[in-house]
């Protein structure tokens, strides 16, 4: 059997990287700051290399291209906080998230505006935005109204137990747009006591909650 390494083999391994995790970290920071202020269209390789103080050379070793260096961006910085939040009922559970993706939504709905449109022209983009910021967000809250369902606090019947994380993350999003304002956490948990506590049969004066 032939030893020889295919070329695509060689790439992968001459493009190993010598990066710490900890100037990685910088180097995607740089990626999603630029992508928040420019968008997209504007980011590029050069201004990443000229922003973090990195050799652009090192970037296309490592990365590429900038859809490889946007997806690893987007994959490296998953922070996974909404799956963290357990405090034992819906309602708490609900304004925690809430009160999570408030704080991050002057980071996040920025990007997501910024890549929003060049996703709808790569493939490859939009699978990374979908799986490394939107699905996490939908999965956790859905593990919520999931568990609060299986301790009875709502009804397995109710037809809005589907729509909760669609709720939460399409506020954030649509906010902006609506009414030129982030979706923080002071308004989403507004929000959540108005809108979907009500939905769900949640009493947001209950005890405990």
């Amino acid at each position: 059997m032939s030893s020889l390494k295919t070329e695509p083999d060689q790439a992968t391994a001459s493009r190993r990287s010598k990066i710490t995790p900890e100037r990685e970290q910088e180097l995607f920071t740089a990626v999603l700051d630029t992508l928040r202020e420019s968008g997209y269209e504007s980011l590029t390789m050069e201004g990443v290399a000229s922003r973090s103080r990195c050799g652009k050379s090192t970037l296309y070793r490592q990365w590429g291209s900038k859809p490889e260096l946007v997806v690893a961006a987007l994959h490296g910085t998953r922070r996974g906080l909404l799956s963290r939040i357990d405090t034992g009922t819906l309602t708490e559970d609900l304004r925690e998230a809430a009160r999570a993706i408030g704080a991050g939504s002057g980071r996040d709905t920025p990007l997501m505006l910024a890549l929003s449109h060049a996703a709808l022209q790569s493939p490859e983009l939009l699978c990374a935005l979908r799986e490394s910021l939107i699905l996490p967000e939908l999965a956790a809250i859905d593990a919520m109204v999931a568990r609060g369902v299986e301790r009875g606090e709502v009804a397995a019947d109710n037809p809005a137990t589907e729509f909760v994380a669609t709720q939460l993350v399409g506020v954030m999003r649509a906010r902006p747009l609506l009414e030129c304002a982030y979706a923080d956490e002071s308004f989403l948990v507004r929000f959540v006591e108005g809108a979907v506590f009500p939905a769900l049969g949640l009493d947001a004066q209950a005890p405990g909650s």
